[in-house]
């Protein structure tokens, strides 16, 4: 997933702010995604192949990995862009439906998967290909909006460097989202990296209405930069952020206390500990949503220097309480603290950056 980012040199950004404020234009930047897309491939290739050197070499043949990645930079990639050109078309509706039938066809494979002659990853591999081959070719067969492809190489030059800033930041998201992952494995071994690991998929649970109210608040802000000018204004979006985000992690944690089994068995010896990181989902949410806002008024290099200021934060922080704090309960209710201290952090760096002048899109 992160490897993708590369894919065009992070050029969805510009398609997406063009179907939203200009959608005259989308099939003049789907012509310039298409030809970054192919310049991007040299860049992807080495960009992977180092991944694999360093993570990969010694458990996953180079053969598999290579599929993998094609599946998902290639293939699956641009399926996003299809959700993502519908969305800011203003078209849920189609964008919704474009997600269900692609992961109900990424499950199709799985199916079939299981019931195959071999199971290994190699075959694994080209199931997940098919699965991804189909749901580009109804992507972009049914859900892509009709317009004459047309290069202006002038207008993505213009477009480039805001673009390489966004693909940055996603890349710097994602990092540090399975960073955090890594450090506790190494610090605090494999019980505790799947206990974090567990927690941390439930909190993911809680963004997903967050997320979609953020791309509509994005949408608006594009479109009228000094829409949070006002402090009530400000303050009470992200009250209710924290409030849905919380609510939603205490949801779960009172069904995983009555049926510790309803998530699976793997979920169930974390079911006690969930409650205890009641605030987590809440600001981490709400670290996301700001960054969200800088994309929004084009201040994307700003984001990415904040993503990677935050991303080293957290693993200071995260390494100060594993090699602190050794009672698992103990850590996971000082997960809250954690994550206080970077939405703060996070707080001072957005708002400091949105007293500037929104740049123009």
């Amino acid at each position: 997933v992160m490897l993708s980012r590369i894919l065009a040199f992070g050029f969805i950004s510009a398609l997406y702010r063009t179907a939203t404020i200009r959608p005259n234009l989308i099939g003049t930047f789907s012509a310039g995604f298409l030809l970054l897309g192919v310049l991007s491939l040299p860049l992807l290739a080495a960009a992977s192949f180092g991944v694999y050197l360093l993570f990969f070499a010694d458990t996953v043949p180079l053969s598999v990995f290579a599929a993998i990645v094609f599946a998902e930079a290639l293939l699956w990639r641009p399926v996003e862009v299809a959700l993502i050109v519908n969305n800011g078309l203003g078209k849920f509706g189609r964008a919704a439906l474009l997600a269900i039938l692609a992961t109900a066809l990424r499950a199709l494979g799985a199916v079939l998967f299981m019931f195959s002659a071999q199971h290994s990853v190699w075959i694994w591999s080209w199931f997940y290909i098919g699965a991804n081959a189909a749901s580009l070719l109804i992507a972009f067969g049914f859900f892509y909006p009709r317009q004459r492809l047309r290069l202006r190489v002038e207008l993505y030059l213009r477009r480039l460097a805001d673009s390489i800033y966004v693909a940055g930041a996603e890349v710097l998201f994602y990092l540090q989202m399975e960073f955090d992952k890594l450090l506790v494995l190494a610090i605090g071994g494999p019980h505790l990296a799947g206990i974090y690991a567990i927690i941390m998929r439930l909190v993911d649970l809680t963004a997903i209405p967050i997320r979609t109210f953020s791309m509509m608040l994005v949408q608006r802000m594009m479109r009228a930069p000094e829409l949070l000018s006002r402090l009530a204004v400000k303050s009470g979006i992200e009250g209710g952020v924290f409030a849905v985000s919380t609510l939603a992690l205490l949801t779960l944690g009172i069904v995983l206390h009555f049926f510790p089994n309803a998530l699976g068995k793997n979920v169930a010896e974390a079911a006690p500990l969930v409650v205890l990181a009641i605030c987590v989902p809440g600001l981490r949410n709400l670290v996301e949503y700001q960054a969200e806002l800088l994309f929004a008024r084009g201040q994307t290099l700003v984001r990415a220097l904040n993503l990677g200021l935050l991303a080293s934060l957290k693993a200071l922080l995260l390494t100060y309480v594993l090699t602190t704090i050794l009672d698992t309960p103990s850590l996971v209710l000082s997960l809250n603290v954690v994550f206080l201290l970077l939405y703060l952090a996070s707080t001072l760096l957005t708002y400091s950056a949105m007293r500037k002048p929104a740049k123009p899109i």
